[in-house]
């Protein structure tokens, strides 16, 4: 009998096309994620798994999923996967480490531009009806001659720096393992204390993956140390920056803006997350710029990552070890 195979999230056609050759295929043509009860019902009897952001695997779903073997993540973080339970159950974990990190930068950048000259309340403005020619308003800050201070300086962190080189502006960053001083050079990067980093940037950018140790990292406390009116973006993962700590700084106008394409709500792999944003931090509108998850949605990108992740299940079921298998937590 041909193994089952689940597609948990729509994906372009030649996708599915080049699975359904090697199994049975099952897939979901709608926009929506299906829930967990029924992600689970149609993975009761798979081998393989194609599993996105919107999933999470823990020890009960793979008690509930017997005969899986292979889960093939169409993306770079897997927070939301137990690794743990997985090796228990004798699942294979691949990830998809290198086709996120561009777009996800060039968005990081966008994110900076956007909230720091005011790109959408000025579009709002003109849309409007005000707008009656030039005016002294929507005054922000640009980037030249700012210094920006990277929180997490692996893959995304560099190609972030590397896309700022342009800019005119001065880049710190922080992260446990430094960069080889010919890598620091060449990003003209410079490590520094988390708190030194904080003091001194005017803007911070943060794109840690998610641990327990790394939980509201950007907390109360962290914000209270940054300069006055100075801006926080987040394309990390959610749960590292405190949203509500966010929205009483914007509120008090300590933190000058907050910009954002990942939030708590989205971090499975915490039992205790928010179900929703802060209805403060939504309503603070000219002071933030807040997009939908949409770090890798070039077309192009997402459509080779889910080809590299199908690749990886043909690969599990044909022997082989698959690119990008995880092999530790």
């Amino acid at each position: 009998m041909a193994p089952k195979i689940v597609v948990a999230n729509r994906v372009h056609e030649d996708v599915t096309t080049l699975l359904a050759a090697y199994g049975s295929l099952e897939r979901n043509w709608d926009a929506e994620p299906w829930s967990r009860a029924e992600l689970i019902r149609r993975c009761q009897d798979a081998t393989a798994l194609m599993a996105f952001m919107t999933e999470s695997v823990d020890e009960d779903f793979l008690a509930a999923c017997p005969n899986l073997r292979m889960i093939a993540c169409a993306l770079k973080g897997y927070d939301n996967f137990d690794l743990a339970a997985c090796r228990r159950h004798g699942v294979t974990v691949s990830i998809v480490p290198d086709l996120l990190i561009a777009p996800t930068a060039e968005l990081t950048i966008g994110l900076i531009i956007a909230l720091g000259r005011h790109i959408l309340s000025s579009d709002r403005y003109v849309r409007g009806g005000a707008f009656q020619g030039w005016r002294p308003t929507f005054y922000g800050s640009g980037l030249d001659g700012s210094v920006v201070g990277i929180v997490g300086m692996g893959a995304v962190g560099q190609a972030i720096a590397a896309r700022l080189a342009g800019f005119g502006c001065a880049i710190l960053y922080h992260d446990t393992k430094p960069l080889a001083p010919d890598s620091e050079a060449r990003l003209a990067a410079r490590r520094v204390p988390l708190d030194d980093l904080l003091a001194a940037s005017d803007t911070v950018v943060v794109v840690l993956p998610l641990t327990a140790g790394a939980i509201h990292l950007i907390g109360q406390a962290a914000i209270g140390r940054m300069k006055q009116g100075a801006l926080l973006v987040n394309t990390g993962r959610g749960s590292i920056v405190d949203e509500q700590a966010v929205a009483d700084a914007l509120i008090a106008g300590h933190l000058g803006g907050y910009a954002a394409d990942v939030y708590a709500m989205e971090d499975w792999a915490r039992p205790d997350r928010p179900r929703a944003i802060p209805a403060g931090l939504l309503a603070e509108t000219g002071r933030t710029v807040l997009t939908s998850h949409i770090g890798s949605a070039v077309d192009r990108v997402r459509r080779e990552i889910a080809m590299q992740a199908a690749r990886n299940i043909i690969e599990f079921l044909s022997g082989r070890r698959p690119a990008g298998t995880v092999t530790e937590d």
